[in-house]
C-alpha cells in the first residue's frame, strides 16, 4: 500500500513539475514576442519590390528603445495613423525637410538615390517641401505609385513604430537581412 501511495507521489510531483515549466516557457515566449522580437506578415503591395505580399518578416521590437529610427529603416507601424498595421520606408526624420518634385524625393535639398524605389514618387495630398516634426517620421512605400504613405497619411508619430522589419523568413528562397 506504501509504494502504491509513493508511486502516485512521485507520478503527481512530476506532472507539477511539468505543468510549472510548460507555463513559465509559455509566458516567456509570450514576452519575447510582445517586447522583443515577433513575426509580421507583409499584406499588401506597397513595398515591392523590395517586399511581395504574403511575406514574413522578423521585427525587431526591442532596439527602438535604445535608439531612434535611421533613414532608410524599414519600419512596422501600428498607431491611429492607419487601422492597419504598415510597412514602410523611413524617409524623414524630425528636422528633416522632404520635397517631392519631378517624380524625385528630395531630403534636405540632396535628391535621394533609391534603387529600392518602384515608380515616380507624386505628392499626393501633401504639400511640399515639408519639414517634419519633432516626435514625428516621414514615411514611404517602395512601390510609389500605389502606397498609402505619409503623403496621404502625414507624418508618422515615433510613439506608432512598433519596431524595425529586420529579416525575411518566407518564402524559404528569400530568407534573408532586409
Amino acid at each position: 500500500m506504501d509504494e502504491q501511495l509513493t508511486g502516485k507521489s512521485k507520478a503527481l510531483r512530476e506532472l507539477r513539475e511539468w505543468s510549472i515549466s510548460i507555463i513559465a516557457a509559455t509566458f516567456i515566449a509570450l514576452l519575447f514576442q510582445n517586447y522583443v522580437y515577433a513575426q509580421a506578415q507583409v499584406h499588401n503591395i506597397s513595398m515591392q519590390k523590395t517586399l511581395v505580399e504574403g511575406q514574413r518578416l522578423i521585427e525587431d521590437k526591442w532596439s527602438y528603445r535604445f535608439k531612434s529610427p535611421e533613414h532608410g529603416d524599414i519600419v512596422i507601424i501600428h498607431g491611429p495613423e492607419s487601422p492597419l498595421r504598415l510597412v514602410k520606408r523611413v524617409i524623414g526624420l524630425p528636422g528633416d525637410v522632404i520635397d517631392v518634385r519631378d517624380g524625385a524625393v528630395y531630403l534636405n535639398g540632396q535628391m535621394l538615390a533609391e534603387p529600392y524605389a518602384e515608380g515616380l514618387t507624386l505628392p499626393g495630398g501633401m504639400l511640399f517641401p515639408y519639414t517634419v516634426a519633432s516626435k514625428q517620421l516621414f514615411v514611404l512605400g517602395d512601390n510609389r505609385e500605389h502606397s498609402v504613405d505619409s503623403r496621404s497619411l502625414g507624418p508618422i508619430a515615433l510613439s506608432s513604430i512598433e519596431g524595425k522589419a529586420v529579416y525575411r523568413i518566407w518564402p524559404l528562397n528569400q530568407i534573408g537581412i532586409l
